[in-house]
């Protein structure tokens, strides 16, 4: 299959894409990664890698790059977004707890930064940085990929880490594409120093409230916080569409009457733009001919927690497993056997991603109370996420 001399080519040069370009090129496959972008850049603030990935980013040999630029969150925390009392709260960095619960640590760093340490590993020599691929033809030897400045490439297989509007995705199928859910966020960079009202920066907090709720967490060494704050609304979304300008003081509106700590966070910074929250209604088919999916382009779901970019790190892990280990030419089975491996584990967190929406913006009452007792089982509840080998599960 995808073996020394087979030619990989892999649409989207974010987390997932560049993960399974690691992983492949280590195994001697050669591979290329088409960005549509003139640089590698993520869209967005910050990201948290939790155990699931960081276990699979060290085994690439990345651990010491990653704890270089990381934070380490000292708690969970849940509070009440209007009078900030603390509702939940689990160790993380404190004890150095969630490392010994799951061998391997949660880290809060810039998206940016996790992007260069992944583009550094990979090498310039696989990038093709400003081609934009807008479509495929496959021919019964090879697929080409056709881009927009009229370029054409072969390949063997092609492999769609495009995201949410994948365009990937249309080619293998026409299911129903990522739904709007409803509801929407904002984020921001936040200088540490401008919250003198947040109790312990360093802690990755959830505020909840009716109809809303901010999450944050610290990153650059504790100097910098990265919030996500999410509404309910607006009911509709134009289709296919990203971030959008919003009225000035949206956001400020979204948080009156909140904690004082709330208020500085979000008027710290210039409003952002406001970002749709999306989820894919779980697909049928993975993959079609030579072309397979991973990341928010097989199962996008909404961050809340937050496993959309450790879930690309599986799938780019899993897969070039199974293609490295499957006999020269049988890309069908390399390919079914990776969409068996992921597809049930990215259902069940899209799921439990989409179950605790609506739960993390109701008022004070008993749905809130049954909530705090389920956060407060935490560990409990969700190790099956965080504890989750995909390497080892995948070699089974």
């Amino acid at each position: 299959m995808a073996q020394k001399g087979q030619r990989v080519a892999v649409v989207g040069g974010g987390i997932g894409g560049l993960t399974l370009a690691i992983a492949l090129r280590r195994a001697g496959v050669d591979v290329v990664v088409f960005e549509r972008t003139a640089e590698l850049r993520e869209v967005g603030a910050a990201v948290a890698v939790a155990a699931n990935s960081t276990r699979l980013l060290a085994r690439l040999g990345l651990a010491d790059e990653l704890a270089a630029v990381s934070t380490v969150p000292s708690e969970l925390v849940f509070r009440d977004g209007m009078n900030g009392q603390l509702l939940v709260s689990h160790p993380i960095g404190r004890d150095d707890a969630y490392r010994t619960r799951y061998g391997s640590p949660l880290y809060g760093l810039h998206r940016g930064q996790l992007q260069r340490i992944l583009g550094t590993a990979l090498g310039a020599e696989p990038l093709r940085l400003g081609r934009e691929v807008t479509g495929l033809h496959e021919t019964p030897d090879e697929i080409v990929v056709q881009c927009a400045d009229g370029a054409e490439f072969a390949a063997d297989i092609v492999v769609g880490a495009d995201g949410v509007h994948s365009m990937v995705r249309t080619w293998i199928t026409d299911e129903q594409p990522p739904v709007y859910t409803r509801t929407s966020g904002f984020r921001g960079l936040v200088p540490t120093e401008a919250l003198p009202s947040l109790p312990d920066v360093r802690a990755l907090q959830f505020w909840v409230g009716a109809d809303a709720h901010l999450l944050h967490y610290s990153i650059n060494d504790g100097s910098l916080v990265n919030f996500l704050a999410v509404r309910e609304g607006p009911e509709t979304w134009p289709a296919g569409t990203g971030p959008l300008e919003t009225e000035p003081g949206t956001l400020a509106a979204m948080f009156k009457g909140w904690h004082p700590a709330v208020h500085e966070m979000i008027s710290a910074v210039p409003q952002s733009v406001c970002w749709p929250l999306y989820s894919q209604p779980p697909l049928r088919r993975w993959s079609r001919g030579r072309v397979v999916l991973i990341g928010d382009a097989a199962h996008a779901m909404l961050p809340h927690h937050g496993q959309g970019a450790n879930q690309a790190i599986e799938d780019a892990i899993v897969l070039a497993d199974c293609l490295t280990g499957a006999p020269g030419g049988e890309h069908a089975a390399a390919f079914d056997r990776y969409a068996r491996l992921r597809r049930a584990r990215t259902r069940k967190i899209q799921r439990a991603s989409l179950a605790t929406s609506p739960l993390l913006h109701v008022p004070a009452g008993p749905i809130a109370t049954r909530r705090d007792a389920n956060a407060a089982r935490f560990p409990e509840l969700f190790d099956w996420i965080h504890a989750y080998d995909a390497a080892a599960v995948g070699a089974v």
